[in-house]
This record gives structure tokens, sequence and C-alpha cells, in this order.
């Protein structure tokens, strides 16, 4: 009878010798480095070298958020359809297109075949599966309910990634039309304008002032565009290297962005569907109110709102209402409040938070609908300024060249 390995493997690198005394290299999962020497002697090959990995897995960076809420539904409709959850695995993992998504499941799986409970062996991966969806999983094992738990965190990744794309969409468009504007501008200053000021050297008039002031941008560009370049990418990595070491500064831009002009309503709006919708899937698990807040904060997606989040739970925890709490904050609206205040009074808080959550978005669809709307025009002006302003600024020597004749 095969032995079924129940220690968690790791993936190693090795350089060996076959039969045919032909070098050969690889990777291999095992439990150990005996493990891998083990395998490759079944195999025929000498190994000359044996080297862990750092990482589970070396591409990790492949899996996504996306990749997780597939995997929840997956998961959840198997369970739901009567498949053994060893089985349900063996489905979802063979059958995902991705081989580190495959290496993931497959390694749970071996978890669970060992004995382990679901969420300990989720929680063995807190990279994909944090605190929120092991908590509920767990949650879902002592109810007996582990089907509806997963059926509950699948809708509620389906949405939070859905208002994530959205946020993305909002942010990403303009940034990106602004980014190919700059580039153009910096080819038109670069090598196009220097061909013009050839051309303008023999014309013996005197050129507009806006010729002349885009032809010293030209040359300044390239004089000084490698530094202005490396300085431009030294900014940006030191502001994402403190960003994420530095809170004070992490909280100053949340919370600019919160005031910013056409985006701020948008993250605040989205702050507070994502608090309401991780609300309503908590609290109707059955997850205790204070518990389940701590894991609202970290869903917020804005710092200002984590720690918003973070001072309701412990004003709660002294026994004071949570609409109370909500409404010392100041960061919810009227609406919000007043809401959670008859949820609070009927016992009915996870159905009023999942309206809440409905309600704000659809708002986000909305607004981030309406953004485009009113950017396109926006960035089509800028573009055409930026753009049409340098070849207006060349061609105004030309209409000039009649007089000189």
């Amino acid at each position: 009878m095969a032995q079924v390995i129940t220690t968690q493997q790791f993936p190693y690198t090795y350089e060996g010798m076959d039969k045919k005394g032909q070098k050969v290299k690889g990777r291999i999962l095992a439990a150990s480095e005996q493990a891998v020497k083990a395998d490759l002697r079944r195999q025929g090959i000498i190994a000359k070298k044996i080297r862990k990995q750092s990482q589970l897995f070396k591409s990790d960076k492949k899996i996504g958020s996306e990749d997780i809420a597939l995997f929840a539904r997956q998961l959840a409709t198997m369970l739901q359809a009567g498949i053994p959850m060893v089985q349900a695995f063996d489905i979802v993992g063979n059958g995902h297109e991705k081989p580190a998504m495959q290496k993931l499941i497959m390694a749970i799986k071996a978890d669970i075949e060992s004995g382990t409970t679901l969420h300990e062996a989720l929680a063995k991966h807190p990279l994909y599966f944090d605190d929120l969806f092991v908590n509920l999983v767990e949650a879902g094992e002592h109810a007996g309910a582990l089907e509806t738990l997963l059926e509950k965190i699948a809708t509620y990744k389906e949405k939070t990634e859905a208002l994530k794309k959205k946020i993305k969409k909002a942010m990403f468009y303009p940034a990106a039309v602004l980014v190919v504007a700059v580039v153009v501008t910096i080819i038109l200053l670069i090598f196009v304008i220097p061909q013009f000021e050839n051309i303008f050297k023999d014309f013996g008039a005197d050129l507009p002032a806006f010729t002349m002031m885009v032809i010293g941008l030209s040359k300044f560009v390239q004089a000084y565009g490698l530094m202005m370049g490396a300085v431009a990418g030294g900014a940006i990595y030191a502001f994402i290297y403190f960003k994420k070491r530095s809170k004070p500064m992490r909280q100053g831009i949340d919370r600019a962005l919160l005031k910013a002009p056409v985006i701020g309503p948008i993250m605040v709006k989205a702050a507070i569907a994502r608090f309401a919708r991780t609300l309503s899937t908590m609290f109707s698990a059955g997850v205790p109110l204070v518990e389940a807040l701590t894991s609202v904060a970290g869903a917020t997606g804005n710092i200002v709102f984590e720690d918003a989040t973070l001072k309701i739970r412990d004003e709660v925890s002294t026994g004071q209402r949570l609409q109370r709490c909500m409404e010392n904050t100041g960061l919810f609206p009227n609406m919000v409040v007043q809401m959670i205040a008859v949820g609070e009074e009927s016992g009915s808080l996870d159905a009023m938070s999942a309206k809440i959550a409905d309600f704000y978005e659809a708002d986000v669809d909305a607004a981030v609908d309406g953004m485009s709307s009113l950017l396109e025009p926006l960035i089509m002006a800028i573009l055409g300024v930026l753009v049409g302003g340098m070849v207006i600024a060349m061609y105004l020597p030309i209409f000039k060249l009649g007089s000189v004749v």
C-alpha cells in the first residue's frame, strides 16, 4: 500500500547525471533533500547539486485575487453537489489552467488528506487566504454549513473583485493616456523639433516667441532629459518604498485621495461598500461583531477607514451600539448610519449591511462611468494642447516665409 506523504512539500532545483552520463537539471517538489535524492535515484539520476528554493511556489506572483475567488466558487459548487472534499480538490486542481494554482490546491489537498481541517490548511498560505477567508471557513466547519459559507465567500470575493476592477479602471485609463501623451511629447521634443530648427536657421527672419519657447524646451530636454528621467524614476521608487513602510505617509495619501476632486467621492463610496459587504458576510456567518470588525477593518482598502473601523471595534467591545460608534467617526453618511441602526433594532444587521453594499457598489459603477465620460474630452483637450501646440509652434515660421521671400 502506498504511503501517504503528510509533510509539507517544498521546491528543490537539482543538477546531476542520468543513466547515459548526460548532464540534467530540473525542479522537483519534495518534503526534504533526502526525499529529492531518493526520487531522483528511482529515475536513474545521480544528483550532484540540490538546492532548496526560498518560496513554496516559484510562480507565486501568477496567482491573483480572481483565482482565489474562482477557487472558492468552484469548491462551493462541488461540495453543494455532494462531491467529497478530497475529490473536489482533485477536480478543481487538475482543471485549473495555472500551474502555480494547481500546486497550491494540491498542497492544501495533501494537508487535508493528512487529517488537517480545511481552515487550518488554508491558514498555511496567508499570502492567498486572508484572516477573513480562514475565519469564515472555520465558522462553516464548526456550524456544519461549509457549503453555505463557501458560497458566501465566493459571492463576497466576486463582488469585491468587481469593485476593485471598477476602481482600477477609473484610475488606469486617464493615467495611461497621460503617460502616452508625455512619451509622444518627449519624442517630438528630442527627434522632431531639432529637424525643424535646422530648417529655420536659413529663414533669415526672427522666429515667433512661441516657436522659440518650444525650441528652447527641446534643447533643455536633450541636455537634461536623462537626468530628469533618473530623478523621476528615483522619486517614484522612493515614493513606493516609503509608502509601504510609513504608516503616516499612507494615512496622508489615503486621506488626500478621499478629499481629491472627482476621484475622492468614488474612493469613499468604494470603502463604504467594502465595509458593508464584509460586515454582512461575516455577521451572516455567525462571527461575533467585535471579531468581525477586525476583518472588516482590513478589507476597507483605505487606511483611514481601517483605523476608524478598529476604533469602532474597540468602542463596540465596551458595550456601545455600532450605529453610535460609526456616527462618532464622521466618515459614514447619515443614510448608512441610519440603516445600520435599523438593522441593529430589527436584528437584521447582515441584511441591512448587504443592502448598503449593493447600493454603494451600484453607485461606484455609475460614478466610474460618469467620470470616464467626463475625463475623455478633458484628456483629448490635454493631448491637443501638448501635441497640437508643438505642431502649431513649428508651422508658425512657415506662415512668415512668404514675407521673407
